[in-house]
């Protein structure tokens, strides 16, 4: 198994920013939403959505095509990245979409703030990812779902290029190695199990869901945990 090595936490350059922006986002984003909705259902939710590492912006937007009754709470650490997100939805005249430069590790919402709080490819860029699901978990309404996705780290330096070559083929070399560090800096599936049990949910709730990404889906209890 190759050991975790660790990217910076906070893709704030310019310019890496740009080329993560230039890549070919769309049809990921789109299976991410589209999942989202298969296992939550459409909904009605009684408060806002919170998108944690909303990056470029597009993920919130989409999160507001469909689930167009909720404001989306979109929170990214990097300076760089919402200046290009703010763009995105500018020019795509979205509403009710709102921008919060935080991190996840110390988010600032109150308790049981959000029914439905989601993450795609944020947990990766975290040194100590418990700390964020620590953190979703107490800002998550009871009832509500957590839905978090991320790359899974491989088991070899070969089934790492392979996915590269598979996955970023005609990307540019910044792309490339941006995908291939964040790769290398990914957990496990098993480490994502014992770190959602930490905050009170249970491993099963967290899967393979391609071959290269973890999904965690989860309803919080009603009742307050122990």
């Amino acid at each position: 198994m190759l050991d975790r090595v660790l990217e910076p936490e906070v893709m704030d350059d310019p310019s890496e920013a740009a080329a993560y922006h230039a890549m070919n986002h769309d049809r990921v984003n789109a299976i991410f939403v589209n999942d989202l909705r298969q296992a939550v259902g459409p909904g009605d939710w009684n408060g806002p959505i919170l998108d944690l590492g909303s990056g470029n912006g597009l993920i919130p937007i989409l999160l507001r095509e469909t689930f167009s009754n909720n404001t989306v709470v979109a929170l990214d650490a990097a300076r760089s990245m919402l200046a290009i997100a703010r763009n995105v939805a500018g020019a795509a005249q979205v509403r009710r979409l709102g921008w919060v430069q935080a991190r996840a590790q110390r988010l600032p919402h109150s308790a049981n703030a959000f029914p439905l709080v989601v993450s795609n490819s944020l947990i990766h860029h975290l040194p100590e990812p418990v700390l964020a699901f620590r953190e979703a978990w107490r800002v998550l309404a009871p009832g509500g779902w957590a839905f978090f996705r991320d790359l899974f780290r491989p088991d070899n330096p070969a089934e790492l290029a392979r996915l590269v070559d598979k996955h970023a083929k005609g990307e540019s070399p910044t792309a490339r190695r941006l995908f291939a560090e964040s790769l290398n800096a990914a957990l496990t599936v098993e480490e994502v199990r014992q770190l959602v049990g930490v905050v009170g949910a249970t491993g099963e709730t967290v899967c393979a869901s391609s071959d290269r990404h973890w999904t965690w889906c989860c309803q919080k209890p009603f009742a307050a945990m122990p």
